[in-house]
């Protein structure tokens, strides 16, 4: 499946640039639901990863669980986990006014589950444990030198946040080594399946940081190159823990 581009109207056009903060209103069909999302300067828009995640949600079934989402951004996941019937929705960010920000989208789309927003780091979060966490672990922006810091660090913690028995859901790109998140989650006892996959083009600023140009040229399967052009992959895990 390749990823189509997504609907997205443009506030204030001369401020689209890389660091993907610009304000936006964001559309998108997913299924049978219309997503409209407002999202201002300061929050992270929906990338092809988010979407793809959003894509897999659908085929999941959150029936009596409680979903725990690290990073909600908009609340694009969130509005989707409620209407896959979740029972009851926690959603981390590290900045209040982020979480204020889903807040108001959830509520512009009717959601009336029970919701709790929290201010947390990462998976340093003190509640649980949950029958599920999902997110979109940082990678090319990561900010931190180990680039899949939150991605290993979310397989290694999920026993902290997950039931026995839960689900970890994520998405991750080619170039942040698929089959190494495979084995550190067969490692730690997780019983794995990939959800589903799609193929997308790169974003402008994947070419325009070298250091991570030359960083993911090293990764085996990292992307494709077809008409000149370079892809990645885009893969939803979902993991049962033990």
């Amino acid at each position: 499946m390749n990823r189509k581009p997504c609907n997205v109207t443009m506030e204030q056009p001369q401020q689209r640039h890389s660091d993907n903060l610009y304000p936006v209103t964001f559309a998108e069909q997913f299924g049978d639901h219309l997503l409209e999302l407002d999202v201002p300067a300061g929050v992270w828009n929906p990338t092809p990863h988010g979407v793809h995640l959003a894509e897999m949600l659908l085929r999941l079934d959150f029936a009596r669980m409680h979903v725990l989402e690290l990073g909600t951004g908009c609340g694009i996941h969130a509005i989707l986990l409620a209407k896959q019937n979740a029972a009851r929705l926690t959603l981390t960010e590290i900045d209040p006014a982020i979480n204020d920000n889903a807040r108001h989208n959830l509520e512009k789309h009717g959601i009336d589950v029970a919701i709790e927003y929290l201010v947390a780091d990462w998976t340093h979060v003190d509640a649980g444990p949950f029958d599920a966490v999902v997110t979109n672990p940082p990678f090319a922006r990561a900010i931190t030198r180990y680039r899949r810091y939150f991605i290993d660090t979310l397989i290694l913690d999920a026993h902290k946040l997950v039931r026995p028995g839960g689900w970890l859901v994520f998405v991750q790109s080619s170039m942040a080594d698929i089959p190494r998140s495979i084995r550190l989650m067969q490692e730690n006892g997780m019983d794995v399946r990939i959800i589903g996959e799609t193929d997308g083009p790169f974003r402008d600023y994947y070419l325009e940081d070298e250091e991570f140009m030359r960083e993911i040229a090293l990764i085996p399967g990292a992307y494709t190159i077809r008409d000149g052009v370079y892809h990645e992959r885009l893969i939803v895990f979902q993991a049962t823990l033990p």
